[in-house]
């Protein structure tokens, strides 16, 4: 067997001084070539993990114990200045924003030589040809035109092949890549995860992938390695783990990944990841777990041999690998309403001079929710702000409950503002930071004359518990939630406008499997109880086959496609909507 180019042994990282364990016990080996996934909720501790192979935390965090060995050099150990000299040339990172970790006043092409410069990697005549080298090896153009680029002027793949080829450049041992492809729309997805694919073969990289999305593990990893709490509860190769799953977490995880060829009812976890400090005794997960036993609360289960280089953290190991997995399939969704809320009909947008939508046409019914699917850049956001009052440039025809709607927001009475409300893809960025959540939720509530007073305050309480938000939430800030928990802010501020018509842009595209289960849930529920209509934007069509009865499929501003969401995605009928599904990454559990 190859020697390991990457060895982590019982790492451990702790707030403060002594304080309480971020990550504890971690061991794993990851060979030349191989990808070792990282999987898990928010909060698990696998970026901790995969930034302490670069000897670095976050701010509060230190590393307590451990080594990390690359190619036989401790990574950890001292002096801390070796350490930052082997960071980029040894062990190089990808960060999740490459939009923010690159510098917006420099051009392409110097930042990826710059870091040739720093880690004086060849000659430096020979540069700027080891820069088209890297370029093309993500396959991005090489033309002087390109390097002159800024970054605001790469599409998000573009940046994103970018910052890997800015993390290859050096040729390092080990490569750390931290939710590259969250966000982005499957097409680039499927070339991003190609891109490091092949640049690990070929240059005999051992790569640690940092993810939440379990599908794209299945597309990318050789092995894979389950986090809860700060402790790898199972650990094998990819297709044992996903065949045999062995830990109840990673069963739960599995069951809340939608499929693309069927309809599922997705099951988010019970509960929320423990904090720091908060986490159980014993099992860290039998306070969620639905097969624990008395036991479990008494004491921490050891690593469990289970064959084939596969282990798992629990004392019923042998009794959760016979269980089948808890995946049922959806009830059939209803067909279109007859009484159309929304109609859009040869619907143009531009901004400035460029085209952007061309002759859209869209309906939905009452008590229907319709998907928007396709690539970035095909015109689902811009439709869905044109529709929302967000983007005034744009002609055709919008009626709402049969009346015309006006361009702009400002323009529209205030009960059309409160009858079609917007749900942000960024729940951090759409909420503001110095109210409590019982202020954000209270304000439309005062806006548009709907409570005051008591009234609103039991108003906002009901809304938190539709969300499955804890009253305790009523004082807190944003900033001391999970994305989440704010997106689910962000949800209850919308409903309590009453809305007829809910528009959700992405609204799960950054949240863990589980995270992303209970918010379809929610929304689901929702609109059934409530009546309502919905717009869901998405690039994820394994989602819109969970939530949607209709999808309209985009491409390059137009309609390219539209039907019935199991008929759609079962017979497409279009070339390019057969390459979206070719390029979703797909788990069969």
């Amino acid at each position: 067997m190859t020697a390991a180019r990457c060895s982590v042994a019982a790492l451990r990282v702790e707030l403060d001084h002594g304080g309480p364990d971020v990550v504890d016990g971690i061991h794993f080996d990851v060979r030349p070539g191989e990808v070792l996934a990282l999987v898990g909720e928010s909060g698990s501790g696998k970026t901790t993990v995969g930034t302490a192979l670069l000897a670095h935390t976050r701010k509060g965090a230190h590393i307590a114990a451990g080594a990390a060995e690359i190619d036989g050099v401790d990574m950890l150990s001292p002096p801390r200045r070796a350490a930052r000299d082997r960071r980029g040339s040894v062990v190089a990172y990808v960060p999740q924003d490459p939009a923010a970790s690159l510098n917006p006043v420099l051009r392409i092409g110097f930042q990826i030589r710059e870091v040739l410069d720093v880690h004086g990697v060849g000659r430096r005549a020979d540069r700027m040809a080891r820069v088209r080298e890297v370029l093309e090896d993500v396959a991005l153009p090489t033309s002087g035109e390109f390097l002159r680029r800024y970054p605001h002027q790469l599409s998000g793949g573009q940046l994103q092949r970018v910052a890997i080829a800015m993390a290859f450049a050096p040729r390092p041992k080990v490569l750390v890549l931290d939710e590259p492809t969250t966000g982005l729309d499957v097409t680039t997805q499927a070339h991003v995860l190609a891109t490091v694919r092949d640049l690990c073969e070929r240059h005999g990289v051992a790569a640690v992938y940092v993810t939440h999305d379990l599908a794209v593990v299945a597309e990318l990893a050789h092995r894979v390695a389950v986090m809860y709490a700060g402790q790898i509860v199972e650990i094998g190769p990819k297709a044992e783990v996903f065949a045999n799953p062995s830990h109840p977490y990673t069963r739960a995880l599995l069951a809340a990944i939608p499929s693309v060829t069927e309809g599922r009812t997705l099951a988010g976890i019970p509960g929320r990841a423990p904090a720091p400090g908060g986490r159980p005794t014993a099992c860290r997960f039998h306070d969620r777990c639905a097969m624990a036993i008395a036991e479990c609360t008494r004491a921490e289960p050891p690593m469990t041999e289970m064959g084939h280089g596969h282990q798992s953290r629990c004392l019923r190991a042998e009794h959760v690998r016979a269980q089948p997995l808890p995946v049922s399939p959806a009830a059939p969704r209803r067909p279109a309403a007859a009484e159309t809320v929304l109609d859009v009909r040869e619907l143009r947008a531009h901004h400035g001079r460029t085209p952007v939508l061309h002759a859209v046409e869209l309906r939905v019914g009452r008590d229907e929710c319709v998907a928007v699917v396709g690539e970035s850049g095909s015109g689902k956001t811009t439709l869905s702000r044109c529709l929302a009052g967000l983007h005034g440039e744009w002609t055709g025809s919008i009626t709402f409950e049969g009346e015309p709607v006006p361009p702009v927001a400002r323009r529209r009475t205030r009960e059309l503002r409160k009858a079609i409300q917007y749900v942000f893809q960024n729940p951090y960025l759409s909420l503001n930071p110095r109210m409590s959540v019982g202020e954000i939720i209270r304000r439309p509530l005062h806006l548009f004359g709907l409570a005051r007073g008591r009234e609103a305050e039991r108003r906002v309480l009901d809304l938190l518990d539709q969300v499955a938000l804890a009253p305790s939430a009523y004082h807190v800030l944003p900033d001391r939630l999970s994305g989440g928990e704010r997106q689910r802010v962000a949800i209850a501020r919308a409903l309590a406008c009453e809305p007829d018509l809910l528009i959700c842009d992405e609204v799960t595209s950054a949240l863990d499997v589980s995270v992303q289960a209970s918010i379809v849930t929610l929304l689901d529920e929702i609109r059934r109880t409530r009546g309502l209509s919905m717009l869901f934007v998405t690039h994820n069509l394994a989602l819109a086959r969970s939530i949607a009865s209709r999808t309209v499929v985009l491409h390059g501003g137009r309609v390219v496609e539209a039907g019935p969401t199991g008929q759609l995605l079962d017979h497409p009928v279009e070339p390019y909507t057969r390459a979206l599904l070719r390029d979703t990454p797909r788990l069969k559990v």
